[in-house]
Order: C-alpha cells, then structure tokens, then sequence
C-alpha cells in the first residue's frame, strides 16, 4: 500500500509538472508573434492590449461551458489583485523590449527561474534543496548562452530597459507564486477568468483599447490577437492555476524556463532567425536544468521505496 501511495504521488507531481510546462512552453511562442505582428505595423499597445481583451473573452467563454461556481466577495478580490502581477509582466516586458536588444530582455526577464526558488525558500523558511540550487545555476548559465550575451548578440543597454526587465522578472515571479497560493477551492477555469479580468483593468488603464474603434482591429490586428489571447493568457493561466499548488513555486518557476528555448525555435520556424551553435548549447542546458530536478525526485522516490521493501 505504501508503495503503490508513492508511486502515485511521483506520477501525479509528474502530471502536474506538465501543466506548468505547457503553460511556459504558450508563453515561449509569444515574443516571435509579436515580432511578426510589429512586422506588420502594429503597435506593442495594441498587441498587448488585444491580447488580454482576447484572452479574458476566450476564458469567459470557458467559464460559461465548464465552471460556474459562485465565488465570495473576498476571493474575487483576492483574485483581481493576483491578476495586476499578470499584467504587470506584460507591460514590463514589453516596454524593456523597446528599450534593449530582445536577447538581453530575455535574460533579465528570465531571473525568474531563480527569483521564484529565493522567494520559496523565504516564505518556508528553508533553504533550497541542493537538485534545484544546481538546477537554477544551469538554467541561469543556459540563459546567458541562449541570449547570446557571450557573442556580442546583446547590446544597446539602458538602465531603464534593464530595470524593465528585472521588474517583469519580479511580477512573473509574483504571479507564479501567489496564482498557486490563492483561493485554491475555485476551479481552475473560474480562478483563471477573475486573475484575467484584474489584468484586463490594469492593460486598459495603461494601453486604452482604442483598436476597438479605430478599424485597427478589423484590419489584421484580431488574427495576432486571437493567438496571442489563447496562448498569452487563456492557456498559461489555467495550466499554472493548475499546476503550481501541486508543484511549488521554485520547481513552477523552473519548469517556466521552457518559455526561452520555445521562443527560439519559434523564431527560427516563423522568422526564420538564425541561431547560433552557442544558443543551442544554451538551449540543451535549459533543458537539463528542467528535467534535473524531476529526475532527482523520481530517484528520491524510488530509494524510499526500496528502503521501505528492505524494512
């Protein structure tokens, strides 16, 4: 009995590490979009601003088909308040790709992977276990190659760019932590589309939808935000409401890193960007320091498993 009670709770941590990783891997196809939308003459503003207004429809639709679960005053404040780190990133990250390089935005965006595992490690009261302590500085020297800080690929730096970066690093990392923590009783669509709807104030405040009016939309905006509304927000945020309660924060924020080496390869598909052989190596390193700390823990589970047939 007690080995079959391990076993199921590796493979249900296993499952849920997938919801977080398909939530990181939509966020990765969003920055080549976006590239392709600019190509197109349209605005940060209105992608960004498209994107959410899309989104937040798209999850009401969900919420109307799967959930209705009636939800108290206080956690639906709770919830519009964890929607501001949402939107938040967005705004950050967009306005530190206009002011760097989108290689060396990336790496300030990606101190997340470390940020989350420090802040979990603050709110325990204990310090990281040694799989994710080697996992982050993997991931973090894989970043630094896939950005291409060593080739020269990284330049153009701002203080206001890089203070941009690192505060949507922060909101990421705000986002994975509390959407993990906060009214866990409510369905996951439902806790999506309220996180979602606090966004959608924050984005209209500051990038006022006036693509809504100006005949912008109708002229090709809607197809950039229709994708970016279903896998900028629609996805990520149910697959994180998901699968962060069940994984943690530090290990959430390290499966996240999938959204660099996604970025890549879409860019190489989309705009047909060319990748060097040191952004591949970086790739690979973000990959192992993904799976390290799932295989250490499977190995863990499987030595306790043997001890307890051995006793």
């Amino acid at each position: 009995m007690f080995f079959d009670m391990k076993g199921s709770q590796s493979l249900e941590k296993v499952k849920y590490s997938l919801f977080v990783l398909l939530g990181g891997f939509s966020y990765g196809l969003l920055s080549t979009v976006i590239k392709l939308g600019f190509l197109d003459g349209f605005s940060i503003q209105e992608l960004v601003g498209g994107q959410y207004l899309f989104g937040w429809v798209g999850l009401g639709m969900v919420v109307l088909l799967f959930s209705r679960k009636r939800v108290t005053g206080k956690q639906l404040l709770t919830l519009l308040l964890v929607g501001t780190t949402m939107s938040m990133t967005g705004i950050f990250y967009g306005y530190a790709v206009e002011e760097l390089s989108a290689s060396i935005a990336v790496v300030f965006l990606f101190q997340f992977t470390w940020m989350g595992v420090v802040l979990e490690a603050i709110i325990a009261r204990t310090f990281p276990s040694r799989g994710k302590v080697i996992a982050v500085l993997i991931l973090f020297a894989g970043t630094l190659l896939a950005g291409g800080l060593f080739e020269g690929l990284a330049h153009n730096f701002t203080i206001i760019g890089i203070v941009f970066g690192l505060l949507a690093a922060c909101s990421f990392t705000l986002f994975i932590f509390v959407s993990g923590r906060v009214a866990t009783d409510v369905p996951s669509y439902t806790k999506s589309f309220f996180m979602t709807t606090g966004a959608v104030i924050i984005i209209c405040m500051v990038f006022p939808p006036t693509f809504l009016a100006n005949g912008v939309l109708q002229s090709g905006l809607w197809k950039y935000a229709l994708f970016l509304g279903v896998f900028g927000v629609v996805i990520p945020t149910i697959c994180f409401a998901i699968g962060t309660p069940k994984v943690g924060t530090g290990l959430g924020t390290i499966l996240g890193a999938i959204e660099l080496p996604t970025a890549i390869v879409a860019s190489i598909t989309l705009v047909h960007e060319v990748v060097s052989t040191m952004q591949w190596m970086g790739i690979v390193l973000i990959l192992v320091g993904i799976i390290l700390p799932q295989f250490i823990e499977m190995r863990k589970a499987k030595e306790r498993e043997r001890l307890n047939i051995a006793a």
